[in-house]
């Protein structure tokens, strides 16, 4: 089935306390169906970015009750470090990577700028494409000042004004800002030179707010652990201006005030076209193109026996799961796909539908694993199996329960839209196919009613099933 997945990559201004950002990465963790990519921490810019992935809902969940911990751990009125912040959290983007909009990850991001508000009284602002102000789409301008002039000026100067919540700064944890945007590479360059005056000139001469390359932003910092002066780079689109365009041009600039480049690293995680486009360039190949890496070849050929092939394969095999059931949730999850569709389409709100979709998707996995459980049971000795199959089919009898009534109210809210005629062929096979649904979901409920001697548990699951007639 289609996933839907989103990065979130939470800056934190921690960088040289690892039991905090501990304690940060393991609220993350408490999150199902998350999972952490990436941790870098920088002592010198006092710094840490976590990278995790995840369906959408799971990914705003495991967002808040990170900056839930940073607030109550992190202390801005005692931190320093080279990076500039406005909060404990400082900030937080979505970035959609599969089956996911830029305008959807932009209504998560102002979902979690709400939450934060009301549940921690932390202001928020709303940057890149959540931005409600033209001048904030870039975070530079929301920074300024960092976290002490943001507390001398927040509720006196109208500009520093929060997106979300009142203009009353957090004594500790400031403000937050968080929105949606496109995957962003963090790149560094080091000199071989304490002086920092170096690489401040060599970042004002590639960062475009100061005439320099399209979607790079710049500053010269001191690495004072290592007395190198750096030039911190952030590439928002590495297609546009490449790795190796920008890398040139910090090692040519450093040669005209006679300094060097030591290195260069990458804070986070970085896409493999950007790697190969950077080889490209260097090894000066003739005949480069991304199908020859091997692991891109690897990787396409069995891209083609995912997705429906692969779930289909598995619905032919031989076995008992998955089986119909599943294949019931597979059909209210395309209806509900199709309700999305539409309502889109229609420049309607798709999110009722997008929430039916998540359910019915995860409800294929989720019947297949309840019979499962019921065929385990039916393996143990038969003097013992009675009340572990009763249990297991008490299980496998409530997720198709499940799946009925969210048809139920998913058809209603089917019936219930006006779109244009031109839609309505989409509308009608997603009626149809809801009402398959239903049909082979109910059969699943009845076949597993059948096997339980629990007549209580029957005659509720009947009379649930009797509403929604």
């Amino acid at each position: 089935m289609p996933r839907q997945l989103i990065e979130c990559v939470p800056n934190f201004s921690e960088g040289r306390d690892a039991a905090k950002i501990d304690a940060i990465v393991q609220a993350i963790l408490a999150v199902p169906d998350v999972v952490l990519l990436d941790r870098e921490s920088d002592a010198d810019h006092n710094r840490s970015v976590l990278t995790f992935v995840g369906p959408p809902a799971a990914v705003a969940a495991a967002a808040f009750r990170a900056v839930e911990k940073a607030v109550a751990l992190i202390d801005l009125t005692r931190h320093q470090g080279a990076h500039p912040r406005i909060g404990a959290a400082d900030v937080v983007p979505f970035i959609p990577i599969e089956g996911v909009t830029l305008e959807e990850c932009v209504k998560l991001s102002e979902r979690l700028a709400a939450e934060v508000w009301e549940k921690l009284k932390v202001p928020v602002y709303l940057y890149e494409a959540a931005a409600r102000r033209p001048e904030r789409a870039n975070l530079e301008n929301i920074r300024r000042g960092q976290f002490e002039a943001l507390v001398a000026e927040m509720g006196k100067v109208p500009a520093r004004d929060p997106d979300i919540g009142d203009p009353v700064c957090h004594p500790t944890a400031g403000a937050l800002v968080t929105g949606a945007r496109k995957f962003l590479i963090a790149y560094n360059v080091n000199l071989n030179t304490p002086d920092v005056g170096i690489a401040k000139k060599i970042a004002k001469t590639i960062r475009f707010s100061s005439g320099g390359f399209r979607y790079v932003k710049s500053m010269g910092v001191m690495l004072a652990t290592r007395n190198l002066a750096q030039v911190s780079i952030n590439l928002t689109d590495f297609e546009q201006t490449p790795m190796h365009l920008v890398f040139e041009t910090v090692r040519r600039e450093a040669e005209r005030y006679g300094a060097s480049v030591v290195g260069s690293e990458i804070v986070g995680l970085i896409p493999k076209k950007s790697i190969e486009l950077s080889a490209d360039y260097f090894l000066r190949f003739e005949n480069f193109r991304p199908e020859l890496v091997l692991e891109n070849r690897i990787a396409e050929a069995l891209a083609a026996r995912s997705g429906l092939p692969e779930f289909l394969d598995a619905l032919a095999a031989p076995t008992a799961t998955p089986g119909g059931g599943s294949a019931s949730a597979a059909a209210a999850a395309m209806s509900a796909a199709l309700g999305s569709m539409v309502t889109r389409l229609a420049k309607l709100d798709p999110e009722p539908f997008e929430a039916d979709r998540r359910f019915f998707t995860e409800a294929v996995d989720r019947d297949a694993e309840a019979f499962n459980r019921v065929m385990a049971a039916y393996k143990r000795p038969k003097d013992e199996r009675a009340p572990f199959v009763e249990e297991a089919l008490h299980g496998a009898a409530g997720v198709p329960l499940q799946v009925v009534e969210r048809i139920h109210a998913m058809r209603q809210r089917l019936d219930a839209l006006a779109i244009p005629a031109k839609f309505a062929s989409d509308l009608a096979v997603a009626k149809a196919l809801a009402s398959a649904a239903r049909t082979g979901a109910l059969e699943n409920v009845n076949i597993n009613l059948d096997g339980i001697r629990d007549e209580p548990f029957k005659l509720a699951v009947r009379a649930r099933l009797e509403a929604l007639a």
